[in-house]
């Protein structure tokens, strides 16, 4: 699985990420180990506490584990990668809560550590963590038979695809596949030796190159909206001016503007509002039936978690009345009958307790199953819409060009004519 981790402050807002049950179609706080607090947000909060008489700015360790997205990971396989990796970081015994997220299909875990060893009242060092992680990710892999990823395979070429958050939010409010926005100003960045050869490539997939505002180079797309070349390229600015030269040559980016504005077309721009029109319906038809379905599943875990809290107790009530009283009571001590008793009694609950486990994961499973398969119709849907609008650009760029060329025809004709004025005149007869 993979396995991200950072040491960070900011216990209030940590709380508040791992229990944000907006964003995230299920929340479970599974563990509190080592605190008084019986919520995540006071656990946290008991860290930055006991962290204040210390010099310690990052008090905590958090780490997310990501299992393949189409395997059923048992609560017990997440536990045991907990265990191994505070074993391998030094961080055995310290406090720590484990909370999962299901979003989308997937489950995945978050565990935060405590880093202030209250014995000595200091940080614990974790030197190496990521390289360390890694290992045990690659671990994880070969040993439960997951493929995997290319990173792992090649550890060296790490993917060129790695977006900040406001490059993803950016492209992904547009309606644009971001991965495939990188892709293509990656490729053309590289079959490109200066800044017209850059442009046509560009103008070849529907976007088009010009001067910033405040950075040097920009791409704008059809719509006018402007992206960083040297962001989504992945190459420094300076390398960008020193290739393509100064960026005052292009037109601006409001001149770029007007110009794509004089060149769309009346039906062009009805087309892409009426596509976008019509999967905006079909989003929301795939989104009320997302809600359904995670309103059932909420109710259906907060019944069976009614039912074992029920049963729990009933069973708790058969275990106590086992156990005999006064001087019977004090009988079964003297003859060891209570010991048996106890042993038999713990022996039930735990069975109980790996049987409320199993119909959990089993419930947990049906249920990712059933959100999978509509998030596959929801992932076709925006590869279809992709798709679609990516023809309409072309479209778009089509007219653009088309515009081009005949502005261009015009222009040699008026030069022609302008040509032939300026020639000598033949003389006029008496």
């Amino acid at each position: 699985m993979i396995l991200k981790a950072s040491e960070r402050a900011n216990a209030a807002n940590l709380a508040r990420h791992l229990m944000n049950e907006k964003d995230n179609e299920h929340v479970e706080l599974h563990e509190l180990r080592g605190f008084a607090a019986d919520s995540l947000h006071g656990a946290l909060h008991e860290v930055k506490a006991i962290a204040k008489g210390t010099r310690c700015q990052n008090y905590l360790f958090s780490l997310s584990l990501s299992p393949p997205e189409t395997e059923n990971v048992p609560v017990e396989v997440f536990e045991a990668a907990v265990n191994r990796i505070e074993k391998r970081l030094g961080l055995e015994d310290q406090p720590r809560a484990i909370v999962f997220h299901e979003k989308e299909g997937r489950r995945h875990a978050h565990a935060v550590w405590s880093r202030i060893d209250v014995r000595e009242l200091k940080a614990i060092n974790l030197p190496h963590y990521k390289n360390k992680l890694n290992g045990i990710a690659r671990e994880l892999y070969i040993e439960h038979g997951w493929e995997m990823p290319d990173g792992f395979k090649r550890v060296r070429s790490p993917s060129p695809l790695n977006f900040t958050l406001a490059e993803w939010q950016q492209a992904k409010r547009l309606g644009h596949d971001p991965k495939r926005m990188k892709e293509i100003m990656q490729e053309c960045w590289e079959k490109s030796d200066s800044a017209s050869a850059l442009r046509n490539a560009l103008f070849e997939h529907g976007y088009f190159l010009a001067h910033g505002d405040r950075r040097g180079f920009v791409v704008l797309d059809y719509r006018g909206e402007a992206f960083s070349l040297s962001r989504f390229t992945g190459v420094k600015s300076k390398e960008v001016k020193q290739r393509l030269g100064e960026a005052p040559k292009l037109l601006t980016v409001d001149e770029t503007r007007q110009w794509i504005a004089a060149k769309m077309t009346k039906q062009v721009q009805s087309y892409i509002r009426e596509l976008e029109v019509k999967y905006r319906k079909k989003g929301l038809s795939l989104t009320f039936q997302r809600k359904d379905m995670v309103d059932r599943h909420r109710a259906a875990r907060a019944e069976l978690k009614q039912q074992h809290a029920e049963r729990w107790q009933e069973e708790e009530r058969t275990r106590a009345a086992r156990l005999p009283r006064g001087l019977k009571g004090l009988w079964s001590w003297v003859t060891g009958n209570s010991r048996k008793i106890r042993a038999q009694n713990e022996k039930e609950a735990a069975e109980a307790q790996k049987r409320d486990r199993q119909e959990k994961q089993a419930i947990t499973e049906k249920q990712l199953s059933e959100r999978r398969a509509l998030q596959a119709m929801i992932v076709l849907r925006r590869k279809h819409e992709h798709k679609m609008l990516s023809r309409l650009s072309r479209d778009v760029i089509d007219y653009l060009a088309m515009g081009e060329e005949a502005r261009e025809l015009v222009q040699q004709r008026k030069n022609q004519e302008m040509k032939r004025n300026s020639g000598p005149k033949p003389e006029l007869e008496l």
